[in-house]
Order: structure tokens, then C-alpha cells, then sequence
């Protein structure tokens, strides 16, 4: 009997020792609440959606200084860093292929935003 609950007690405190090995912390120059409000507060538009003829345009509220597409396994397919930042902007696409994909805008302030697409057949 006291062998079969030292034994339950070890076990649960090697789960718990496992459990908090997959917690990370990230330190940050602010607080998470200020990063998501200001992600909050970015207007983002693509269209057409979904995407065909291989081209879309990006529109949003701020300037723009960077932006990568990637296929949902993670591939990047186009990629381009604008040296004049803007806030317009027309992204054609090298044949892609059918399918999801993301949409990486990094702003000139630093901010993150991803965005979806959806990527049909042109008709």
C-alpha cells in the first residue's frame, strides 16, 4: 500500500515537472494587453476574396513595409520589403496553386498582422 502510493506521488510529480517544461514566457516591451489592442485597432482589407486571376490588392490604414505569403505548410511563396512604405498595394502571385494560404504584414511601426486567403481557380 505505501509502496503503491509513493508510487502515484512520484508519477504525478514527474507530470507536473513535464507539464511545466512546455510553458515558455516571452519577455516583451509591452504589456500583451497594449499589443493586442493595437493589432485591434488595424484595418486590414484583401480582396478579392476568394483570390483569382492570381492577383489581390492589400489595403490598410497604416504603411506597410513588408509583406510574405506563405502556403499553409509553412512555404514561402512570394515575399517582398518595401523600402517606400505604403498603404495600397497590388500583389501578383506566380501561378499558385489551389488552397489556403497566409498573409504576413509587418508595418512600419513594427506591428504583426496574418491574415488567410483562400486561392481558387480562375474561371
Amino acid at each position: 500500500m505505501k509502496k503503491s502510493l509513493l508510487f502515484m506521488l512520484l508519477l504525478m510529480f514527474s507530470m507536473n515537472l513535464h507539464a511545466q517544461k512546455d510553458t515558455i514566457n516571452f519577455p516583451g516591451t509591452h504589456p500583451q494587453e497594449v499589443i493586442t489592442r493595437d493589432v485591434a485597432n488595424i484595418n486590414v482589407s484583401i480582396y478579392p476574396v476568394p483570390v483569382r486571376e492570381n492577383s489581390f490588392t492589400i489595403k490598410t490604414d497604416r504603411y506597410v513595409s513588408f509583406v510574405k505569403i506563405t502556403n499553409i505548410i509553412g512555404q514561402d511563396i512570394f515575399r517582398v520589403q518595401y523600402s517606400d512604405p505604403q498603404k495600397l498595394i497590388r500583389i501578383l502571385l506566380d501561378n499558385p496553386k489551389r488552397g489556403m494560404y497566409l498573409v504576413t504584414i509587418i508595418f512600419s511601426d513594427g506591428l504583426r498582422v496574418v491574415k488567410k486567403i483562400m486561392v481558387e481557380e480562375s474561371e
